[in-house]
């Protein structure tokens, strides 16, 4: 029988053998020559998982993006031997900004405790146009290129703050506004401003889409999107400064025209609106600093047991009962509402009877983020009287500034008779813990009397350890998983090519997408109708052609699909459906006709390219 078990062993060690090792490579890769403002990917690839990616220290490059990941894995079967290869790609966006070659350093990652660090990369940045449109403009010699300047007054950002002057402690709410009356897309966030000396609370964290709406700005009618509301607790006194806030847009414009002839008629034709192309350019917007003069709470008549609460506050309590039993418990409960720094309400005092025993409070909040902060904070003790007698849970004190009435204004609670008879002897074996007073542990039992009646023990004659019935049952899983290791071999080779796959499904899934995105069009949802059809698109394009996602761009899909001898005029249709749907997301004004517009659009060019590329 143990040599039955033996061979068992070994065959359960051969067939689970089917993985590989295989040596751990982290690599970095960039183009080798790039033109002063072109934007372009630094991506590191991996082939194990790791964790704490340190990216490199990249002093000559605009980084536009935090490190974004993604994987990918595939199995492969030779000669029976079965090998899963996992890679995963840590993409950087970078924007070259000065000519001459630069140098960036390895990156660092960890696998199983152990660091590896990646190749250096040289890169060269050459003087150019920054898209090969404005090459071609100048090799023509026109000069219809879109600046700043021709943008200022149609796309900007500004911080908005409500109070420039507060109170250390007090709320103000800070606001980023995108004003724009173009069409726009892709706001990339560049650099994020720091709040260093406050509290901040994010008051748009549970919506589920950007505020957007109309306002005139002087004298002129803008849309608005509120990229960022936060309000701001100043922590100390004295004027802080709140850096801009950075990021990069995408923006539709008209191409400016230029006069072709001295013609006054030739001039009048190429002018005339039905030639006016328009162009995508990259916009970089800035808002405006914020200083702030924070000015430090009055030092006169501070009550001692004031905490730093600021705003408008109430205070509550309650309690279950006043008349028990000893041992039993008590829920004394004190919530602190208003609206303020409620979250930094970190602690009352109470002073409870030294007879009691008191088990730490269970803090609960609940926390409303609309225009300002305002909420509740309950803490809730559990307390039981051990000794029968009369007892009084004193006042408890919360001491606030209130910034309407300018002065520290204290609220106090009710205070408690306990009355604590004598226990009838059942409780006293018991205490509870937890508010809930779910769990019970036993007091006063430590000794337990001898068992001395009869046990019921029986003799067995027959042991199931060592029977034969034993060692079957043993063997039976190690059977059957070597049942399932060859049938699961006989099933990778099925699966083995996963491109195929995914091509075989990548109209079943872009067709499932623009079914959804139809459902939306009917319930006019604008955002969900325009994110399914983008990753319709996006996604098929990806399955089809077996392309990481990660290498995707409105920039690189000409070159993409030219590679893999798509036809040109079925590229230029994709490329403006996939323009069209970007565009028309943030389109002020966007009607049902726009919506059924892309649809359609969507629809026929995946239909045409599945019919070319069959």
């Amino acid at each position: 029988m143990q040599k039955i078990i033996s061979i068992l062993f070994i065959l359960l060690i051969t067939s689970a053998s089917v993985l590989e090792a295989q040596d751990v490579i982290f690599q970095g890769s960039a183009k080798n020559v790039v033109r002063i403002g072109q934007r372009f990917q630094l991506i590191y690839t991996l082939n194990a998982e790791g964790k704490n990616f340190q990216s490199p220290d990249i002093d000559n490059f605009k980084v536009l993006s935090s490190p974004s990941v993604s994987q990918s894995s595939s199995i492969q079967i030779i000669n029976g031997s079965v090998s899963r290869t996992v890679e995963y790609s840590y993409t950087i966006l970078l924007e070259a900004i000065e000519e001459g070659i630069f140098e960036i350093p390895p990156a660092e990652i960890t696998v199983e405790n152990k660091t590896y660090k990646s190749n250096p990369l040289k890169i060269q940045v050459v003087k150019g146009g920054s898209t090969q449109q404005n090459q071609q403009q100048n090799r023509s010699g026109n000069t219809n290129t879109i600046t700043l300047d021709d943008l200022k007054d149609d796309l900007f950002v500004r911080a908005v703050v409500d109070k420039r002057t507060p109170i250390q402690g007090e709320q103000i709410v800070v606001t980023y506004k995108l004003y724009f009356r173009i069409n726009i897309s892709n706001p990339d966030y560049t650099k994020e401003p720091s709040f260093k000396g406050f509290w901040v609370n994010d008051l748009l964290k549970n919506a589920q889409r950007l505020p957007q709406y109309q306002e005139n700005y002087k004298g002129k009618n803008y849309h608005v999107a509120e990229l960022k509301k936060l309000a701001l607790f100043p922590q100390r006194s004295g004027q802080i400064k709140i850096d801009p806030m950075e990021l990069n847009v995408q923006a539709q414009v008209k191409s400016k025209t230029q006069k072709r002839t001295r013609d006054p008629f030739f001039d009048s034709f190429f002018n005339d609106p039905f030639f006016n192309r328009y162009q995508t350019v990259n916009v970089p917007l800035s808002s405006n600093g914020i200083t702030l003069d924070i000015k430090p709470l009055p030092s006169s008549n501070k009550p001692a047991d004031f905490n730093g609460a600021v705003g408008k506050f109430n205070l509550n309590s309650s309690i279950d009962k006043t008349e028990l039993k000893a041992n039993e418990a008590i829920n004394y409960k004190i919530t602190v509402s208003g609206t303020g720094n409620v979250e930094l309400v970190d602690k009352v005092d109470v002073s409870f009877p030294p007879d009691f025993e008191v088990y730490d409070p269970k803090i609960t909040k609940k926390i409303n983020y609309a225009n300002k902060v305002s909420g509740n904070k309950t803490f809730e003790y559990l307390i039981i009287p051990r000794t029968p007698g009369d007892f009084k849970i004193e006042p408890v004190k919360f001491t606030f500034y209130d910034l309407s009435k300018k002065k520290y204004i204290s609220l106090t609670t009710p205070a408690y008779d306990i009355k604590v008879d004598k226990g009838d002897g059942s409780e006293s074996d018991y205490v509870y813990s937890g508010v809930n007073q779910s769990d019970i542990r036993y007091i006063g039992t430590d000794i337990r009397h001898i068992l001395v009646d009869d046990p019921g023990l029986k003799v067995m004659g027959l042991f199931f350890f060592g029977s034969t019935l034993f060692y079957v049952l043993l063997a039976v899983p190690l059977i059957l998983f070597i049942f399932f290791v060859i049938f699961w071999k006989n099933e990778l080779k099925k699966r083995s090519n996963i491109a195929l796959m995914k091509n075989r499904k990548a109209t079943k899934v872009a067709t499932k997408r623009m079914k959804k995105a139809e459902h939306f069009m009917k319930e006019n949802k604008k955002e969900e109708f325009y994110e399914e059809v983008s990753q319709a698109l996006w996604g098929y394009l990806s399955d089809k052609f077996s392309i990481p996602l990660a290498n995707l761009s409105i920039d690189t899909v000409n070159e993409t699909l030219t590679e893999k001898e798509v036809n040109e005029n079925t590229i230029k249709i994709f490329i403006e459906t996939l323009n069209n749907c970007e565009f028309a997301r943030f389109a002020p004004g966007d009607s049902n006709t726009t919506m059924e517009k892309i649809y359609n659009e969507g629809i026929n060019i995946i239909s045409h390219m599945e019919r070319e590329l069959r």
